[in-house]
């Protein structure tokens, strides 16, 4: 990925996503740790209207009227072009956020591993699709216990060896599983496009344990390409076996009612694959610097489709010498440094996450004099392995925290 340009991250952090004046915070800073807004909760909703100034930090917040602007954004123009929602909750981890994106008309959501689809399922989340395979003999009957529980859960194969051990599986189980093929877009994961995909599609549905759904075809290289035109070139091209592979498992009587792939950086173009049945947007809801580097349809080199709603909050620490601040939000705050993270309202200031607990910010200009104490907000570099790093989420409206939220499938990783 081609990191944003120096002039339009400047641009892009001098007027965008939240005022300059938002980084100045009059008065003094009370610091509320994360147990104390918790008890001030009423379930998720907090009643005090704390200014999220006033929260400790490193603190992860969102946006709430931009990320209800983005989760409308990704609805609205994928119901125009007849393709369904599907959102990837691998980027947000969160339940409260997995009910909004379904109450918007998703028609369900996805998850990377087993662990989060149950995490999520425990808190009321029901259609899901788990777009990883499961290979080990623990997973997969966690696997179809959960879809024992829960028989809107579908699950990915790529192996025939492993579409055998799930159709034993769901035998012992006593349950029907529902399966999609994941085909291969580049070498990560899934089986080639072509012959022996169709292969194991037929081998699928001749398992009686077993229930074919379709074909995942998720190319996450296409998200990142810098340019419109050349990112909806990938995203087409980089498809066209895999509409072959679709178009003859139809002609063969197989199930192909779901042919799922693209996400944030193609939602836009993905009707434009024939069969295509929905989108697997993630980080739309979020936002974060890689993505604004990618550029928009009009050619503006910054990706202005959906806000940046989601903020890290840092505290400045050391102020002692000339040009530089410390924060309290390094890379155990963060994860990446590359791309840097934006501070907000401050486009001349540069921002190293290179230190474990530490933000390193070098300037040459800023728009006030910072003492210790005073708070920065921050575009995270990732926005799903930051999520992974919180307890919870600060739902904010007009700087004022409004709901809190827990990262309900945080650190299941298996």
């Amino acid at each position: 990925m081609t990191p944003i340009g120096f002039s339009s991250r400047r641009a892009f952090l001098a007027a965008g996503a939240v005022s300059a004046a938002s980084v100045w915070i009059p008065g003094p800073v009370h610091g509320y740790s994360a147990s104390e807004v918790r008890a001030a909760a009423d379930g998720e909703r907090l009643q005090t209207g704390l200014s999220k100034w006033d929260l400790d930090t490193p603190a992860l917040c969102v946006d709430l009227d931009k990320l209800e602007q983005n989760i409308a954004k990704a609805q609205t123009v994928l119901t125009r072009n007849q393709v369904a929602v599907r959102p990837h909750a691998k980027t947000h981890k969160c339940a409260a956020i997995a009910r909004l994106q379904l109450a918007a008309g998703a028609i369900g959501i996805c998850t990377a591993k087993v662990s989060e689809a149950e995490a999520l399922f425990a808190q009321g989340i029901e259609p899901m699709c788990m777009t990883t395979g499961n290979p080990s003999a623990s997973k997969i009957r966690r696997a179809m216990q959960l879809r024992k529980r829960n028989p809107h859960f579908i699950q990915a194969v790529d192996y025939a060896a492993n579409a055998r051990d799930l159709a034993d599986a769901a035998k012992a189980a006593g349950i029907v599983a529902d399966v999609v093929i994941d085909v291969a877009v580049g070498t990560r994961s899934g089986i080639p496009p072509g012959d022996d995909a169709i292969t194991l599609a037929k081998l699928v549905d001749t398992l009686p344990s077993l229930k074919l759904r379709g074909l995942l075809s998720y190319d996450g290289g296409a998200q990142h390409v810098t340019g419109f035109a050349a990112r909806k070139e990938r995203a087409l091209k980089g498809l066209e076996e895999h509409v072959r592979t679709y178009e003859a498992m139809k002609a063969a009587g197989l199930n192909t009612e779901i042919f799922s792939g693209g996400g944030t950086g193609t939602y836009s173009v993905q009707h434009l694959t024939p069969g295509f049945s929905d989108v697997q947007v993630g980080s739309y809801i979020f936002m974060d610097m890689q993505y604004l580097a990618i550029g928009s349809e009009d050619g503006n080199p910054v990706y202005k489709d959906f806000a940046p709603s989601l903020t890290v909050v840092a505290t400045v620490l050391n102020n002692r010498f000339p040009g530089r601040l410390t924060t309290d939000a390094g890379a155990k705050a963060l994860t990446l440094n590359v791309p840097r993270a934006g501070v907000i309202g401050e486009p001349g200031m540069d921002y190293n996450a290179g230190s474990d607990e530490f933000g390193v910010i070098t300037f040459t200009e800023a728009s006030k004099t910072y003492k210790i104490g005073d708070r920065l907000e921050l575009i995270v570099p990732h926005c799903d392995p930051v999520v992974n790093l919180y307890d919870q989420i600060y739902g904010t409206r007009n700087d004022r925290v409004e709901v809190v939220w827990p990262i309900t499938a945080r650190g299941k990783s298996q």
